[in-house]
């Protein structure tokens, strides 16, 4: 029987994807003794110097790096250079100091963002590089091809010499406890729970949603996602390399259907007991037009989402009802 690893690095432990990984791991037994965390205060990602030190005293056996900087539309049309530049940086030194200190096993988390605007739905692994990228969220995606190609590099260069066993998991649109309920920064998921909740509060008689309502997207609770994380990890050599083609080293992470940004605004609205009106501004950018993501591949490999899209939503609601109840006491 394989035994636990010594020491697990979850980088990135405070954000949604992050936390949901933690949960998981102490579920399933792991010692919170050998569960490493730090938080940005405590080692900045950023920093090559600080984070090969940090490695070189911790020498964890494995690392999950899910520390990126995120948002929505908005936020990365405001932002492009921090995107891009921050999610470069943690990326590379993660990725090179872990390596540097004799890692085998990391797990990278990327988003689906990093396939082409018209990509065929659903969107496959072999679509990486297929075409023209979202502009609303290009620089993003770039820094997240660049993950992939760092693990795919690092698996060519050193896997067969070193051991080195990089992975990489493209989940679709996440959401559920940790999320960001920022106004302006968040994605579309929280963003909603929040309006509509004030809504419900003020009254309010309308509530307008970016764009035409008539994009399509997929979204998985975060929980689901770190199962997936852990299923990954898991994987013995050989099963990952039957599995994944030659010279690819990324997995979709998909819930396996989606729905219109007009019927999850319905749904979100529905959970929060919100009874207003809905309109939509279609002067605002919709983004993608579809993005459903094929994680046939994963399936193979005996993972399949379980949490329902408003079974997550409720859960999420109610995230967000005890982090606005603690900032108020």
């Amino acid at each position: 029987m394989k035994s636990a690893p010594q020491k697990i690095y979850v980088a990135g432990h405070r954000g949604m994807v992050g936390s949901a990984i933690v949960r998981q791991l102490l579920a399933r037994k792991h010692d919170p003794s050998n569960i490493v965390l730090r938080t940005h205060q405590e080692l900045d990602l950023t920093d090559q110097a600080a984070v090969r030190h940090f490695m070189q005293t911790e020498k964890p056996d494995q690392v999950y790096l899910a520390a990126a900087l995120v948002g929505g539309i908005h936020a990365n049309n405001t932002y492009p250079a921090d995107f891009i530049y921050q999610n470069l940086m943690i990326q590379a030194n993660v990725i090179d100091a872990a390596f540097r200190e004799g890692v085998r096993r990391l797990l990278f988390l990327g988003s689906s963002c990093i396939y082409p605007k018209l990509a065929e739905q659903p969107m496959r692994e072999e679509a990486l590089l297929t075409g023209p990228l979202e502009p609303t969220n290009e620089p993003y995606a770039i820094a997240k091809i660049a993950g992939i190609k760092l693990c795919e590099s690092y698996n060519r260069q050193y896997g067969e010499s070193h051991g080195v066993d990089y992975r990489s998991v493209m989940p679709t649109n996440l959401y559920g406890p940790g999320d960001n309920y920022h106004p302006d920064n968040s994605h579309v998921v929280p963003g909603l729970i929040r309006r509509f909740h004030e809504a419900k509060l003020q009254r309010s008689p309308a509530v307008t949603v970016w764009g035409t309502g008539k994009p399509r997207r997929e979204f998985l609770h975060v929980d689901d996602m770190a199962a997936a994380c852990l299923h990954v990890m898991d994987l013995d050599p050989g099963t990952w390399r039957d599995q994944v083609k030659p010279m690819q080293s990324h997995l979709n992470v998909g819930y396996g259907d989606d729905v219109s940004i007009a019927e999850l605004a319905q749904l979100v609205a529905r959970v929060v007991g919100y009874s207003g009106r809905l309109s939509f501004d279609s002067t605002k950018p919709d983004g993608t037009p579809r993005k459903l993501m094929s994680s046939a591949r994963l399936e193979a490999l005996g993972w399949k989402a379980r949490i329902t899209l408003e079974t997550g939503l409720v859960s999420a609601y109610q995230d967000f009802l005890n982090r606005s109840q603690n900032r108020h006491d």
